[in-house]
């Protein structure tokens, strides 16, 4: 197994090869990976043409998967096209075809094009995501991810100072308000209750390499003791500047590539593509994070 990095990023995103993800790994090249995740962020394996089930296998050695269900998304059981282990952030339906462009499975996923932290809303944050690429676009349909570990590094003395204690709130109510989803039209109050917002730090630590990273994302709605309009004034301010070009790793994708990335320590947003006549299949699946950060 190789890891490799690039000059422009020469610690963010490496890219893996001379291995095969359809065959199970050995322990010390788990703990090989799970090292390069922590040091690099994201990982690109090419050519990795895996099933449901290989997926699963490969997540499994960095934790226990979170299961994608009503508190990620508001697909009926009934209408999934994949297993719970697997979240299916593609834009199809259960027969395989493109979603109308009013359906509101849509329009929810849309949220996916805002620059965000997977499951940031849970009380228990996601650790890795894994997203495998089934069937790619002809055009568009890039993941940018940013590096939130040299965007905080590149802080001022006064904005550390300042976001280093702050208290966030994060429910994919608010990311989705932001794209004019009627939470209120769409969902029933059973429903709406998956979504109650939870506290999480702006900023955290990653307890191997002690490096702090900006916690952000789209689903921040509000910072404890700050009215809501000051907050995401701030918030939107920093996602802006989190995501400059000199923070940012753009991935076009190729048939089969799967990435990892670590989402205690990166941001990520899908770019759009004809997603009304094109066929995007992209399957993730989840570490569930450790513990609590509050």
């Amino acid at each position: 197994m190789i890891i490799e990095t690039r000059k422009e990023f020469p610690d963010f995103v490496a890219f893996v090869s001379d291995v095969d993800l359809k065959n199970e790994l050995e322990t010390d090249q788990v703990k090989e990976l799970d090292t390069a995740i922590n040091e690099f962020s994201v990982l690109v394996f090419k050519n990795q043409n895996i099933n449901d089930e290989q997926q699963v296998r490969f997540t499994k050695y960095f934790g226990e998967i979170e299961a994608s269900g009503n508190k990620s998304n508001i697909t009926k059981a009934k209408d999934r096209r994949l297993s719970t282990d697997l979240a299916d952030v593609s834009n199809l339906d259960k027969n395989n075809k493109p979603f109308t462009q009013n359906d509101p499975r849509r329009i929810f996923n849309l949220g996916n094009r805002l620059w965000h932290t997977d499951s940031s809303f849970k009380e228990i944050p996601a650790k890795y995501s894994l997203l495998s690429a089934r069937n790619i676009s002809k055009e568009g349909g890039n993941t940018e991810f940013a590096d939130m570990r040299s965007a905080y590094d590149n802080l001022d003395m006064n904005t550390k100072q300042k976001v280093d204690d702050m208290i966030c709130e994060h429910s994919l109510i608010y990311s989705r308000q932001r794209l004019g989803f009627d939470m209120v039209k769409e969902l029933s109050s059973e429903e709406i209750k998956n979504f109650t917002p939870v506290e999480q730090p702006l900023v955290r630590q990653n307890k191997i390499t002690n490096r702090k990273t900006i916690f952000l994302s789209c689903h921040i709605g509000k910072i404890r003791n700050w009215i809501r309009p000051d907050s995401m004034c701030f918030i939107d301010d920093l996602i802006e500047y989190a995501t400059q070009p000199k923070f940012k790793y753009i991935h076009k994708w190729s048939q089969n590539d799967l990435i990892i990335w670590d989402n205690r320590q990166t941001m990520h947003r899908a770019r759009p593509f004809d997603d009304l006549k094109e066929r995007r299949d992209m399957r993730r699946t989840t570490v569930l994070g450790e513990e609590k950060l509050l």
